[in-house]
């Protein structure tokens, strides 16, 4: 990998991580997956497994360590790891075939709903839930994959305009 490409996807984490620190709980506690929005903009930007993996792998790490969910540690690693090669996986064949913003928006919906049910699964088999599963998917999953869709199809345009700006054509 190129040392650009990692420090602009590292660069992308971080952000995720600190804005999913300071945004206030928007619904039941729970806040929209910033981390997230930012893993789906690597995955749309970058065609190579190898950094897809390793940015839901680092994710996976940071979304463990700053969690407030109890127990959602182990969860947490594992659902961006699932939801990574999901998404790389779906998206391969649709990468230059449908148009950017429709691809944006379906990862993002797609992705989030992938992630947030997959995480309470986990948390269901681990620790388990404090109520239905199938509420929270409806109250908490639903609402994020609105909120994830919006922020990434906004922050992926803006991105995209940088690097283009920037004179960047490869990350």
């Amino acid at each position: 990998m190129k040392l650009k490409k990692i420090i602009i996807n590292s660069l992308f984490l971080a952000i995720g991580t600190v804005i999913a620190q300071v945004i206030p709980p928007v619904f039941f506690g729970m806040k929209p997956g910033t981390g997230l929005v930012m893993l789906f903009i690597i995955i749309l930007l970058n065609d190579d497994y190898k950094t897809c993996i390793t940015a839901g792998i680092v994710l996976g790490i940071l979304s463990a360590g700053t969690t407030t969910f109890p127990g959602g540690q182990l969860p947490n690693f594992i659902d961006k790891i699932i939801t990574t090669n999901i998404l790389f996986i779906l998206l391969k064949p649709l990468r230059n075939r449908l148009n950017s913003q429709v691809t944006t928006i379906l990862t993002s919906a797609l992705g989030t709903a992938i992630s947030g049910t997959t995480f309470l699964f986990l948390v269901l088999i681990t620790v388990g839930l404090p109520t239905k599963l199938n509420l929270l998917l409806f109250t908490v999953v639903l609402p994020a994959c609105i909120i994830n869709t919006v922020l990434t199809s906004i922050l992926y345009n803006a991105i995209n305009a940088a690097l283009k700006r920037a004179a960047i054509k490869e990350i």
